[in-house]
Order: structure tokens, then C-alpha cells, then sequence
């Protein structure tokens, strides 16, 4: 068979693009490394295998995840079945064995006639058009071309992640805007700490234990510019505040005098509606994350939408590299899906590989490809990815801290969530039907 597209990466990201272009009666050559050569994070011979967890996360609406992948369903994932077919007791989140999991997802495969599969290891970008899904593990080879495609500083080889808050979930008595020395406008909201609080938040930074390394990540040394937040603090009781939270050129306007410490957050997409919490990368646990950071009286409320982490990692710096539609911003027809392009988990990178394939397709038929509405979860993903500041971007997941606000007065929780997934699926139903109108 003469394919006309290759795929290259058998995981999520890639398995769902080379369903989805197949189901549309495009031809793709998938070329996967496994069983040949593994990355140290993989233990299976098959594809779409999940290393991490055999969970797919919730079901519910009111879930950031379970809207996600019901936006997903109605776009036309073809793994998504695949796992709810072969599902686990799991109430209401979606696991799944992974050993199963990939079976189905092999058949699936090798039962369409429109996919050709090789195994072996891909070093240099093959000719567009293509979608690479090699995730964040990408071989030392297929990575330095990709750098040289780019241009050096596009990459990043170790993942560094603070902590992201949704704004509405922030106390604002507790919080005042303010850039040090007051240089430039006032773009930062800074959450004052007094000596006692300063003293207990560093005591149980020092305290916590974080994550374990993977043996793969063992020996890979931390950035003195970017240490996780709790090794700061284990240097001494003063640290942080010499550091990422010192209070010099800040004045809190209800004291009218400098703060003792001070947390800077800073806002991580145009609507204001998500910000990063400055210098706080961190490996600690989920749990500790959010009781220890809970600590700081603005952040005593906080929704998280993305938790702190680090690990060996490689990514894109997506909104220097790639266009919203994860296309090449140096060569037409190269498409990037999954954990490469900066999107955090299973059923993100299934989505990535999804839109990439969609993208794909339109540049096959002559037609401009489209993001999802910005109200909907695959939309406001891409746009945040995209929309980052170029040098500084940073894996996301999804989360209702990405949507645009909802209009009308506030809403409780569970109440703003409802409305949230109304909205998304209002939208995407809208988008879908001119999607379909402009195609017939």
C-alpha cells in the first residue's frame, strides 16, 4: 500500500491520529519503534500503552476529564470506545487493564486495511505530510533533528512545572497587584505573607516528602535556576525569601509597608482566568500540594488547575514552533501530537492526536483547518498551549480554569460546573453541525 501519511509514535496520541485519518479513508503507514526498541518508561510490546496508571480519570460532566471526553466521543475518537469497551470497576472514573487496553487498540489497527504498520526506530523527520507522536521520551537521535527542524532553544529536556490556580478561586482581600519597583504595569497579583505564616509554610515545605525520581530520571541534576520550591526551603528558613519569594520592591497597599514574604502569580493565558504560581515548581505529592500552598491566606480557597511537578522530560515550546493546529511552523504538511506538544495526560494526548488528524485532514481536501470553540474544552487547550509566552510555555492539562467566564452572577461549584459543560457542548454541537455543512 502507498501511504500518504505517516504516523510515527504508537502511542495514544499517534494510534488515535492513525484511526481517525483511516476512518476518514486516508491511508497511513504507522512506523513504531516497539517491540524493537523501548524507552525506559515502557514495559509492553504493544501500543497505546498506558505506563503510568490504569485510570482514564472521571466520567461525570462536572468533571473538567469527564466533559473532555465526551467532547472527544462527539468529535469521533475512535480509542475512547475502544477503553470504554474493556472498562474496570471504577466508579465513576474510566480504568482500564493496560494489557487489554492495548490488545484492543492493536486489533483495532490490524483490522484496518487502510493502516500499514512497521516497526523501527525513526532519527530523521520523514517527508510531510506526517503527524509526530514520539512523546516526551523521544529517542537522543529523533531529538536532535527535531532541534536542528526548530532551531536550537525550542526544546525542553526537563520539565519544571508550578502549580496553576484558577482566579475566581482566589481570595482578593488577600491579594494586591503590583510589579516590583512598580516598573512596567501592575501585571502581577501578589499574595503577602506575615512572619508566622512565612514560618509555617516553610516549616512543612522542609517536612513534606516528594515524589520519588523514576530510575530513568536518577542522576539528572536540577537547574539552580529552576530547584523545586521545597529544596529552597530545606536550605535554610530565609531561603525563600532571598529567593523566588522575596518581598523587596513591594509594598502591600493595605500596610502600607513591605510584606515579609510575598507570593508572585502570574498569568498564564489572555482571559486572566488561569495563573501560575511564580518559582513554585515542585515534585511534592498532590496532597501536600494542595495543604501546604492552602497555607497562604489568598491561596486558601485555590482550585488547582495544574499541579506542580518535574521530571526528565522533552517537549516543544509550542507557541514559538507550532501553529494552533500543532502544524510545523517551519514546513507545511508536519504535524506534532501528544505529550510533545506540551498537552499533560492520557486522555490529552488522545485528544492531540485526534485534532492533529483532523487538522491533517482539511490540508489534504484543500480546506483551512479550525479549532474547536474557545467555550469548549479541545479548543481552550490548544488556544492556551498556542497562546503561551514564547520561551516560557509549560505542559497543561485540561481543567474549567481554561474556559472563559461564565456570564451572569457567580455561581457555587457544582452549579458553575454544570454550566460550564452546557455551555462546551452547546458549542461544540454548534461547530460540529457548520463543520458538517461546509464538508458536504
Amino acid at each position: 500500500m502507498s501511504a500518504r501519511v505517516r504516523i510515527v509514535g504508537g502511542g495514544l496520541a499517534g494510534c488515535e491520529a492513525a484511526l481517525s485519518l483511516a476512518a476518514q479513508g486516508t491511508p497511513v503507514l504507522m512506523v513504531e519503534q516497539k517491540p524493537l526498541r523501548r524507552s525506559p518508561a515502557h514495559r509492553l510490546d504493544g501500543p497505546a500503552e498506558l505506563v503510568c496508571s490504569n485510570s482514564l480519570k472521571s466520567v461525570r460532566l462536572d468533571s473538567a476529564s469527564g466533559l473532555f471526553k465526551e467532547e472527544l466521543k462527539r468529535l469521533g475518537s475512535r480509542l475512547l470506545p475502544l477503553a470504554e469497551a474493556c472498562a474496570l470497576p471504577a466508579g465513576a472514573a474510566l480504568a482500564v487493564d493496560p494489557a487489554a487496553f492495548s490488545a484492543r487498540v492493536e486489533q483495532a489497527l490490524d483490522a484496518d486495511p487502510r493502516i500499514e504498520r512497521v516497526s523501527e526506530e525513526v532519527v530523521s523527520l520523514p517527508e510531510s505530510p506526517c503527524i509526530v507522536a514520539t512523546g516526551p521520551l523521544t529517542g537522543a537521535a529523533l531529538s536532535a533533528e527535531i532541534e536542528a527542524h526548530f532551531g536550537q532553544g525550542r526544546l525542553s529536556f526537563y520539565d519544571a512545572i508550578a502549580p496553576s490556580v484558577s482566579r475566581e478561586s482566589l481570595v482578593e482581600g488577600a491579594l494586591f497587584t503590583a510589579s516590583r519597583y512598580d516598573k512596567g504595569e501592575a501585571d502581577y497579583l501578589n499574595a503577602p505573607l506575615d512572619r508566622a505564616t512565612y514560618d509555617a509554610f516553610t516549616a512543612a515545605l522542609a517536612a513534606a516528602e516528594p515524589y520519588p525520581a523514576k530510575d530513568f530520571e536518577a542522576g539528572v541534576p536540577y537547574f539552580e535556576s529552576c530547584l523545586p520550591v521545597e529544596v529552597i526551603a530545606a536550605r535554610g528558613a530565609e531561603s525563600l525569601r532571598f529567593g523566588p519569594f522575596r518581598p523587596v520592591g513591594l509594598r502591600d497597599p493595605v500596610t502600607g509597608r513591605r510584606p515579609h514574604a510575598v507570593l508572585q502569580l502570574r498569568r498564564e493565558n489572555a482571559e486572566g482566568s488561569v495563573w501560575g504560581l511564580v518559582g513554585c515548581q515542585t515534585r511534592l505529592r498532590i496532597g501536600d500540594q494542595q495543604r501546604i500552598f492552602g497555607m497562604i491566606p489568598a491561596l486558601a480557597e485555590a482550585e488547582f488547575v495544574r499541579y506542580g511537578a518535574m521530571h526528565r522530560n522533552f517537549f516543544l515550546d509550542f507557541p514559538s514552533t507550532l501553529t494552533p493546529f500543532q502544524e510545523s511552523r517551519a514546513r507545511a504538511g508536519l504535524f506534532f501530537a501528544g505529550q510533545m506538544t506540551g498537552v499533560e495526560g492520557y486522555v490529552e494526548s488522545i485528544g492531540s492526536g485526534l485534532l492533529a488528524a483532523r487538522h491533517l485532514a482539511d490540508r489534504l481536501a484543500g480546506r483551512s483547518p479550525s479549532l474547536p470553540p474557545p467555550e469548549t474544552l479541545t479548543g481552550a487547550l490548544l488556544r492556551f498551549l498556542a497562546g503561551q509566552t514564547p520561551g516560557r510555555s509549560q505542559p497543561m492539562n485540561v481543567a474549567f480554569g481554561l474556559l472563559p467566564a461564565l456570564d451572569g452572577p457567580r455561581r457555587g461549584k457544582d452549579a458553575r460546573k454544570q454550566a460550564y459543560a452546557e455551555r462546551s457542548l452547546a458549542a461544540l454541537d454548534a461547530y460540529l453541525q457548520e463543520s458538517q455543512d461546509l464538508r458536504a
